[in-house]
């Protein structure tokens, strides 16, 4: 195994195999990241999303994409010009992986690629014992999105942060209130047809223990842009906490519960959750 990887395993607490497959996806991440540094990706784009908020901020809880977003729209992007970047980085520690450029089936401004790994083969790599691989459904492939939002919505911020490994380098990265603002329109504007997403939520609680302060004209641009709010309008603090109320109070906090209890570190830090708890939480963020 790779000194590098070796260093960055033994800070992960690994008894079951889920342990395994999480500490393996989220190293693989970090490298990804490290790749995309060393091909320049970061003067063109800025990481943002839960998995930003994790390897920068110390957010608790697993997440399972990279997303990012362009400095500026950029109509003629291409992900797939990183391809080789990233597999020659991951290659170097020892992980074979295919990058692949997701086809569109409908127009959008997000392009997406997978970075495709066989399970079996790098669970071995970090030395998973042969008692848990037993368990792993034969044939499995281990998958990471990268999303990238080439028409990104105005005014945001960005700001260097210094991921130290498998090496130091530097992330460009939205600021955290513009993080927030990012997370706030997931929270009032996300529509899943079958579930609601507990990780925002869990994400939600987050920033407000750690980071309350939400920018508000950078939220309204994303709303902007999805057609969530009137150009025109001024989007306030009273119409945002009102809004706010609004998904809250229809919202099934019990399935956002068991939607976010696998990724969650401590399930028993769900059991406050409640609208009158969620309602509390709402009046804790400040708008700037």
């Amino acid at each position: 195994m790779n000194d590098a990887v070796s260093r960055m395993l033994a800070k992960y607490r690994l008894e079951t195999l889920d342990d395994h497959l999480r500490a393996l996806r989220e190293i693989l991440q970090e490298i990804a990241l490290l790749g995309l540094w060393r091909s320049k990706f970061f003067e063109h784009g800025a990481f943002y999303g839960g998995t930003a908020l994790r390897i920068l901020h110390g957010l608790d809880r697993f997440s399972e994409d990279l997303d990012f977003s362009l400095l500026a729209p950029t109509p003629g992007f291409d992900l797939s010009r990183y391809a080789d970047a990233l597999q020659i980085e991951l290659h170097s520690f020892g992980f074979e992986v295919r990058v692949s450029k997701k086809a569109k089936v409908v127009e959008s401004r997000i392009q997406s690629a997978f970075l495709k790994a066989d399970t079996l083969q790098h669970l071995i790599e970090i030395r998973t014992s042969a008692s848990l691989l037993r368990a792993l459904p034969r044939g499995q492939t281990l998958k990471i999105r990268l999303e990238v939002d080439t028409e990104p919505p105005p005014g945001f911020e960005t700001e260097a942060r210094y991921v130290l490994n498998p090496i130091p380098f530097a992330v460009r990265a939205y600021t955290l209130p513009d993080l927030f603002a990012g997370k706030m329109h997931a929270v009032l504007c996300r529509r899943w047809k079958t579930r609601t997403k507990g990780r925002d939520w869990y994400d939600l609680v987050w920033f407000v223990a750690n980071h309350p302060r939400l920018n508000l004209s950078h939220l309204k641009a994303r709303m902007v842009q999805t057609g969530d709010w009137p150009a025109r309008q001024d989007l306030t603090a009273k119409a945002f906490q009102a809004g706010l109320r609004r998904v809250i109070e229809s919202t099934d906090i019990a399935a956002a519960r068991r939607e976010v209890a696998p990724f969650a570190p401590r399930p028993d830090a769900l059991e406050v959750w409640s609208p009158h708890f969620f309602l509390d939480l709402a009046r804790r963020i400040e708008c700037v």
